[in-house]
């Protein structure tokens, strides 16, 4: 019996009713240390939230931003590379629960009218974004459902 708690308190193993040491406790913090870092991953882009943006983008912008994210000449803008899709979020945010008309975006005019879209929902909103934000030559940040909700909200203010 001797040698089993020697093996046990050289291997560092708990029993039952022990309290763990400092160093036994190293592996959990480390665990929780790996769960938050794949936390904030799970805010990163991922496959699904650019396959889910792709569908609300198919559905309600290809029309008019066409399929490659080019827009229409002094229509509609384009999606690639602009300031306004890689810039401010509440301002992105903002034309897809306001829409917009007659803008100037990058030095050049686009005339044709965007309609708001507040029926969409606050997660189909961040995907979208999202997926604009990560398509067509673009590479940004994620849009999250709680960014829309905070922006939604402060807008009907």
């Amino acid at each position: 019996m001797a040698s089993i708690k020697l093996i046990i308190a050289t291997l560092g193993l708990l029993t039952v009713g022990a309290t763990p040491t400092a160093a036994q406790q190293k592996p959990a913090a480390k665990a929780k240390s790996t769960a938050s870092k794949a936390k904030l991953a799970g805010a990163a882009v991922s496959a699904a939230m650019l396959a889910a943006g792709k569908t609300v983008y198919t559905q309600n912008c290809l029309t008019c931003h066409m399929a490659d994210g080019g827009g229409v000449e002094t229509m509609n803008p384009p999606l690639s590379k602009t300031t306004w899709v890689l810039g401010d979020k509440t301002r992105l945010v903002k034309v897809v629960l306001n829409g917009l008309e007659d803008v100037e975006i990058d030095g050049e005019e686009y005339r044709n009218v965007m309609p708001a879209q507040p029926h969409l929902t606050d997660q189909q909103i961040a995907d979208v974004l999202t997926y604009v934000r990560n398509s067509f030559g673009n590479k940004a940040s994620a849009v999250t459902p709680a960014e829309v909700k905070a922006i939604r909200a402060a807008n009907k203010k």
